[in-house]
């Protein structure tokens, strides 16, 4: 299967944070939820996609070229939607597409006012008037116009209201019907990813903790709740992270099976959240930090 997307050994060193030995690939034709608390690298490994940083170590490809020799190539193939306003703000949408259109030689009038007209976009009220939902779907529009293969969102639906958030994210299902374009989404609202990706990719504090397709998420990820009476050291060491409390205690675990063939009947599995996974892993590594100094 091919990777649109592939970081290999990718290192990037700031003043007290490093993105270390990132190793993260994107199939086509698929959505790729790309989780993480805030900090912990994810704005820094888009931007590494863009070639708007450039690391320190390590080999990043995109549709299998090098941005050294094909950068104008690949940027052709790519669009972009981000949190924040991208855009000229004192010119309408009209005026911005004509500004946009020269750069891309796919660029498709056609299919611009399609989507004009599907997400009712104003063609002629200045960007700083528009909605941050508009802004959204005006940024999505300029990246369908050009026909991109790999469309990257930044955080797309932060600050939109619950009806914002659920359009746009039938409009990305509705878009891959074809198999051919490429999602990658980052996002801190994790309930997001769950009625559209695919894969999910987990990066925490710069090192990559996964990528996994949805499914076998929920395959191998649990909850765990019992008896504090059944814990003791070897069995601790069974869980990503523990939290004990007087009633019991409550774990997530990366082996559904084994936690099973352990435990048996003694505790009760539940289905974790993404956002489970990634509080219960930040817990885990914490304390991993605490116990060796």
């Amino acid at each position: 299967m091919e990777n649109v997307i592939e970081l290999k050994d990718v290192n990037k060193v700031f003043k007290g944070f490093q993105l270390k030995d990132l190793n993260i690939s994107v199939k086509k034709g698929f959505i790729t939820g790309f989780i993480g608390g805030n900090g912990v690298g994810k704005s820094t490994t888009i931007k590494l996609i863009l070639n708007l940083l450039q690391p320190d170590s390590g080999s990043i490809s995109i549709f299998g070229l090098d941005y050294k020799k094909h950068e104008k190539e690949i940027k052709q193939r790519i669009g972009f939607v981000f949190d924040e306003n991208i855009f000229y703000e004192n010119i309408t949408l009209n005026e911005m597409k004509k500004l946009v259109k020269p750069a891309y030689k796919k660029w498709d009038d056609e299919l611009f006012n399609h989507y004009v007209e599907k997400f009712e976009l104003p063609l002629n009220k200045k960007i700083k008037h528009l909605s941050k939902g508009m802004m959204m779907k005006a940024s999505l529009t300029i990246a369908l116009s050009h026909h991109a293969e790999l469309i990257i969102m930044d955080e797309p639906t932060s600050g939109l209201d619950p009806i914002y958030r659920r359009e746009l994210l039938d409009i990305l299902h509705d878009l891959m019907q074809n198999g051919e374009r490429t999602i990658f989404f980052s996002t801190h609202i994790t309930t997001d990813l769950d009625r559209i990706a695919d894969y999910i990719a987990f990066i925490h504090n710069g090192e990559h903790i996964f990528t996994k397709e949805y499914y076998k998420i929920e395959e191998e990820y649990a909850i765990v709740k019992g008896g504090t009476n059944l814990l003791d050291r070897d069995t601790e060491r069974e869980f990503i992270a523990i939290r004990k409390s007087n009633h019991g205690f409550e774990a997530l675990t990366a082996n559904k099976k084994r936690i099973e063939d352990i435990f048996g009947e003694a505790i009760i599995m539940e289905k974790p959240t993404l956002e489970d996974i990634m509080l219960y892993t930040k817990k885990g590594r914490e304390e991993n930090v605490e116990s060796r100094s």
